[in-house]
């Protein structure tokens, strides 16, 4: 499975007995973030483009309308549309940890993979940023 996550010794999860991921990808947002005096402009925030997996258990077939039984993520969405307002932040991993906790928010989230891109840091690559890939302890 291309881009699955590997089973984690010791973690209790291994993916091959089958999984859900929910994703939410490149959402566009601003924020005041990096280290440089020129990322430090108040006026000129940086654009940031996040990408969001939660990966859960399959339990059972998905059928009908039953809500309470899938991982809803408009609270991640929410949260990162009100990225324009927030303060300064030095290391990009700040942000993409913050995400991280958001995601395992829900109890039934057992790894996510979070990344946090600024695609106009460097005129010769599309973006620069971090990803990390997380198993819920």
């Amino acid at each position: 499975m291309k881009n699955a996550p590997e089973p984690i010794p010791g973690a209790g999860w291994n993916p091959e007995r089958g999984y859900i991921r929910r994703t939410i990808q490149n959402i566009a947002t601003e924020a005041r973030v990096g280290l440089h005096a020129w990322e430090r402009h108040p006026e000129k925030p940086q654009r940031l483009v996040i990408n969001v997996d939660l990966y859960s258990d399959d339990p059972h077939p998905h059928t009908g309308t039953e809500v309470s039984s899938v991982v809803d993520y408009d609270y991640l969405r929410d949260a990162l549309r009100a990225w324009p307002a927030r303060p300064h932040t030095e290391l990009i991993e700040t942000l993409v940890e913050e995400v991280i906790a958001l995601c395992f928010r829900d109890a039934r989230v057992r790894a996510c993979r979070v990344s946090v891109m600024k695609p106009d840091i460097y005129n010769e690559a599309s973006a620069a940023g971090v990803e990390i890939y997380r198993v819920r302890k």
